[in-house]
């Protein structure tokens, strides 16, 4: 804890020789012992109670310049002023801040705390419904799932207001008549700041004007805003970075999010890793790793998480009706093409791409990894044709690698899993649904009617052959992970071995924007909410993540329960000759769909992707050309990794039969 001192009549006249006036030098206190700092104060007006360090150290900026430390005309208002901080040229003035070490604050018109201020904590964000409804209150710790329950879960009125209230007692605990600019901040040529609360090592650099916001930054995950950017009601998480014109209103912005090139967003939430630039977002919630780049795409009223928007995309949340109140829900690694564009209500199922315009209110949850393309004003449907895509296994691999979160409290849960009980429980709905379609309209059906879309025979018979081997695959995997390297000298040991751990993991699953749990986890913890055995934003995160962290062990319960439904066998009855057919079916599965994404990646070498290399030569010159600058398709990266998937799981197999023989 500093101590503070009264300055001495020689030390007023010194600074009062240097252009300082107070209105009481009795309430100017300084906490060093050496006069020398004073020198380094110069045209500053001191008003109510102002508290300042010493000023020893220097600021190298850009271009080799340096700046000592130090206040310089300034009018200072009740603020606190740390050691070794610069602070000069502000146009109007600083009241009611407490300021940290090292920051370098200079060029801003004003910064100034309004009394019972909560910093953008506590302010209510309507999403998907634009007049209503669905409202989250945000929070410095806001996670994604917690966010989920709040929006979503609005038939059980006792545990969203349970959630209200949670982030409200939070936001009371921010509440304050002084605000806070951490250390080792940088501040420079910026608008008004008012109302809002800056963290440690944060740069805010040409902002327009920032207004009762929290700025969550630290040293290891530090937040940059930039020119010309204007954030009104909002809090930036972690290791993000709003830039270049952006406009946010009543917006949440996740860890390590990038906003961007004039991107616009009101009444919306983005979490981790969302990316926004050039275009527009209005009561969308974007969970972890949404991602808009166009000038021309507007996101709105919807609801996605692993998406990637093309140039273009646009939906309506209404239809000239009731005004703005339908939404719509693209799930987990569902795309949109340019130009796409959808009337809400509606729902996509995960990991499916959108290309044309859709007008008929589809709901394609049942069938993950499909195509929705238009033709001829109808939605037709691919069922299962993503998972032969080689697009989307790079999605896959790429997510988790562009996971730039550096802080180590993460607010949100992220399970990368591509196949997991979420996507093989809707595979198996999926299957059940097509044939059921077959059934009632006839094998030899040209096409199929289902919520509004169409199905072409071939498509349908294809979609049931693509989910049987995804299905194969997943439970090939569990089947072999939890093998292990063991050895099992009879069937007995094995089927031992299989036992589930847990009788966690049974029935429905779903995904709570980014976290993959069963529906019985997800009930059991709203009933704790409701019963208020839960009762601070920390504990509810903390139940979140003791979810996830047990993730594997439930996926094994579920998927235990389903090979007697698909391979016909047992479980608890299973020998090591039927784990050694299951693992055949599994391989062949695997090596199929690796083969197909194989297929898939050659199409980007063919001659019709030449198209535009070799300008003025001839089909040698063009091929060389492609080469040069594509390579080869033999050495590319990708081709590479899927033929030594192959290799990799071939072997696996081989040697899990081995084992399971011997």
């Amino acid at each position: 804890m500093k101590t503070y001192r009264t300055l001495d009549p020689e030390e007023i006249t010194l600074l009062r020789g240097q252009g300082c006036e107070a209105e009481d030098w009795g309430r100017v206190l300084f906490s060093g012992d050496d006069s020398g700092s004073l020198r380094h104060i110069r045209n500053v007006q001191f008003s109510g109670t102002v508290l300042f360090g010493r000023f020893s150290g220097e600021f190298s900026l850009p271009g080799g310049l340096r700046k000592h430390a130090g206040l310089r005309d300034v009018t200072l208002h009740n603020v606190t002023v740390g050691d070794d901080c610069c602070i000069e040229n502000i146009r109007g003035y600083i009241a009611a801040y407490e300021i940290g070490e090292k920051t370098l604050i200079e060029n801003v018109d004003v910064i100034v705390t309004e009394p019972a201020s909560t910093f953008g904590n506590g302010i209510e964000v309507s999403v998907l419904n634009e007049t209503g409804g669905r409202e989250v209150t945000i929070t410095d710790l806001l996670g994604a799932q917690t966010a989920y329950m709040m929006a979503m879960y609005r038939h059980r009125p006792v545990l969203t207001e349970r959630l209200r209230k949670i982030a409200c007692d939070y936001a009371e605990t921010c509440r304050s008549d002084t605000g806070r600019i951490g250390s080792g901040v940088t501040i420079r040529n910026t608008g008004a700041i008012t109302s809002v609360r800056v963290g440690d090592a944060c740069t805010i650099i040409g902002a327009g004007r920032l207004q009762n916001g929290s700025i969550n930054s630290n040293a290891v995950a530090p937040v940059t805003v930039g020119y010309g950017v204007v954030a009104e009601d909002f809090i930036i998480s972690s290791g993000s970075r709003v830039e270049d014109n952006t406009t946010i209103t009543r917006c949440f912005v996740g860890q390590s999010c990038i906003l961007g090139h004039g991107y616009s967003a009101s009444d919306s939430l983005f979490f981790s890793n969302c990316q926004g630039e050039n275009g527009e977002a209005c009561a969308i919630f974007a969970g972890p790793f949404t991602v808009t780049h166009h000038k021309s795409t507007l996101l709105i009223a919807g609801m996605f998480s692993f998406m990637n928007a093309g140039s273009g995309s646009n939906q309506s949340n209404h239809m000239y009706k009731l005004g703005p109140i339908h939404q719509g829900i693209l799930e987990r690694g569902a795309k949109t093409a340019s130009d796409s564009y959808i009337l809400w209500p509606s729902r996509v199922g995960a990991f499916s791409l959108v290309m044309g315009r859709h007008v008929t209110h589809s709901d394609t949850t049942a069938l993950p990894f499909s195509y929705l393309i238009e033709q001829g004003n109808a939605t037709y449907l691919v069922p299962g044709v993503n998972l032969r895509s080689v697009g989307t296994i790079r999605d896959a691999q790429k997510w988790p690698r562009r996971d730039k979160r550096t802080d180590p409290e993460k607010l949100d849960i992220i399970n990368f899993n591509l196949l997991s009980p979420y996507t093989i429980q809707k595979m198996f709905k999926g299957i059940k649904l097509l044939r059921n379609l077959q059934y009632a309209s006839g094998l030899l059906s040209d096409e199929y009617a289902y919520h509004s879309t169409k199905i072409r025979n071939h498509s349908l018979v294809k979609g049931i052959g693509y989910y049987e081997m995804a299905i194969t695959k997943f439970l090939g995997n569990s089947l072999i992970s939890r093998l292990g390297n063991a050895s099992y000298p009879s069937d007995e040991a094995l089927q031992a071995a299989l036992a589930p751990d847990t009788p966690v993991g049974k029935g429905d699953w779903v995904d709570i924007s980014g976290l993959i749990a069963p529906k019985s986890e997800i009930s059991a913890l709203m009933n704790r909410i409701e019963a208020d055995e839960i009762c601070t934003v920390e504990d509810v995160n903390a139940a979140f993540r003791e979810m996830h962290a047990h993730y594997y062990s439930y996926e094994w319960t579920w998927a235990y329960e389903r090979f007697a439904e698909f391979f016909g066998i047992d479980p608890a009855r299973m020998t090591r000759s039927d784990a050694v057919e299951i693992i055949r079916k599994w391989q062949k599965a695997v090596i199929d769909l690796d083969k197909m994404l194989y297929e898939d990646a050659r199409k980007e070498f063919s001659l019709a992707s030449m198209t535009g290399f070799g300008a003025d030569g001839s089909r040698e010159i063009k091929e060389k050309d492609f080469e040069n600058v594509r390579g080869d398709f033999e050495s590319n990266a990708f081709v590479k990794a899927v033929l030594m998937h192959i290799d990799v799981k071939r072997a696996l197999g081989d040697d899990a039969i081995a084992r399971l023989q011997a």
